[in-house]
């Protein structure tokens, strides 16, 4: 079996963490191929979805670990998809399916580079969860409970793919998530809309707790948020600095006239790394299906995500919020803190930062573009933070890639040249 086709039948698995589909049969696969590549591999359970841990020993006592994960976004809406999600094809050189991007085409790349070595010049671990997309909430515990088995020295965190101009990146850290469910509750049962004038609309209630979280200018309007900032340096700055940004090029591809507060170039760039935000994900309540309904709903829902950066903490922003819905008397609203996660960063003067750069413009046609950070989050903390392992991100992708959106995908050149990339990696390594 070609790798290409290993890579279809892990994507024909529908592991939707969102909704616990297929994970442990996907958890199976990883297993399976990390044992017919040779690595001494095992299925971890957790108090949730279980972890595959593979190493193969090396020559050398150094360890490079990869962080993926087997788990995948839902793939609503299903009428825009071009074909099945889950039944990958390939079309004018592009391999569609979901999770081929986000994060089971980097795995598989990975995976293909280090089968090429007929001896490894250095021991590789893998730890693939099946839990990032829910925001890992048992990985902490893992962690805790394996740092022997998780020690390295450098770790290739799961994505970081080329820009919209083509040039690759990566990216030496995460923003942190605070992602919170809000819940309001009217009558017993849906009502007539006629009621409107006698019974409170949950609907309603939610709108303006919505309305409250930041004003026009985008400032979040939680007392405090802005207080744990920490600065980036003067030399990581000069760093942002010479990050190149074709701002028209991107709206292009978004199909957008401009940016938030018609911002600059330089202010987008400023705001992907450094910006913490307060994003409404979705909005559920009363009738929403083809014509009219007129009803009154008795229940409603909003998910809200607030991107981190260092040093804020994703409880204390929780905590922050639930200030904020007393001081404003919204005291029927429920809330729910789901998967916090803690922002992260490596050093760009970290000497594996500069290995990887240079194992990738050993590569590439066009020069790496070194990101202090992401616009994304995820546990990368946990390695950073806790294990104190230089890590960096690099992945197999475009800016066409999609992903969780309908038809994601990757360009099979991008994904031949991740081969390559993560080959010159272990060798120089």
């Amino acid at each position: 079996m070609t790798n290409i086709e290993a890579l279809k039948e892990l994507l024909r698995i529908p592991s939707v963490s969102t909704i616990h589909q297929g994970i442990e049969e996907c958890a199976e696969k990883v297993d399976q191929f990390l044992e017919e590549a040779g690595f001494s591999s095992q299925i971890i359970e957790t108090e949730g979805h279980p972890v595959v841990f593979g190493e193969k020993k090396g020559k050398s006592d150094k360890t490079l670990m990869f962080y993926d994960h087997y788990d995948v976004q839902p793939p609503e809406p299903l009428e825009e998809w071009g074909s099945p999600p889950f039944e990958p094809e390939i079309r004018d050189n592009r391999l569609y399916a979901r999770g081929v991007a986000d994060n089971k085409g980097n795995f598989m790349a990975r995976l293909a580079a280090v089968e090429s070595f007929d001896e490894l010049p250095v021991t590789i671990k893998f730890v693939v969860e099946g839990e990032e997309e829910i925001g890992s909430p048992h990985l902490e515990a893992f962690v805790n409970q394996n740092k022997d088995l998780l020690a390295a020295d450098g770790l290739i965190w799961e994505a970081g793919y080329k820009d919209a101009a083509g040039r690759p990146t990566m990216l030496l850290g995460a923003k942190g998530l605070c992602y919170v469910e809000l819940r309001a509750t009217g009558a017993n049962r849906d009502l007539h809309s006629a009621s409107a004038v006698l019974v409170e609309n949950p609907a309603w209630a939610i709108v303006q707790v919505l309305a409250s979280l930041k004003d026009a200018d985008e400032t979040i309007l939680l007392e405090g948020f802005y207080d744990d900032i920490k600065p980036p340096e003067k030399e990581e700055l000069e760093l942002v600095d010479q990050i190149p940004y074709d701002g028209k090029l991107v709206k292009e591809m978004l199909g957008i006239d401009k940016f938030l507060l018609d911002m600059s170039d330089k202010e987008a760039v400023s705001k992907i790394l450094y910006g913490p935000s307060c994003n409404i994900c979705g909005i559920l309540s009363g009738y929403t299906g083809k014509g009219s309904k007129t009803v009154l709903p008795a229940h409603a829902v909003a998910k809200v995500d607030f991107r981190l950066v260092p040093d804020q903490n994703p409880a204390k922003i929780y905590e922050l919020l639930q200030a904020h819905l007393k001081k404003h008397g919204f005291t029927d609203i429920e809330t729910e803190l789901m998967g916090p996660l803690w922002p992260a960063r490596t050093s760009f003067k970290e000497r594996f930062v500069t290995v990887v750069k240079e194992s990738m413009d050993a590569v590439y046609d066009k020069e790496t573009i070194v990101y202090p950070t992401m616009s994304g989050s995820g546990p990368m903390w946990l390695f950073t933070a806790v294990l104190g392992i230089p890590t960096v991100s690099i992945g197999t992708g475009d800016a066409e890639s999609r992903a969780h959106s309908p038809n994601e995908s990757i360009n099979l050149t991008d994904y031949s040249e991740g081969i390559q990339v993560i080959k010159e990696l272990i060798t120089r390594f």
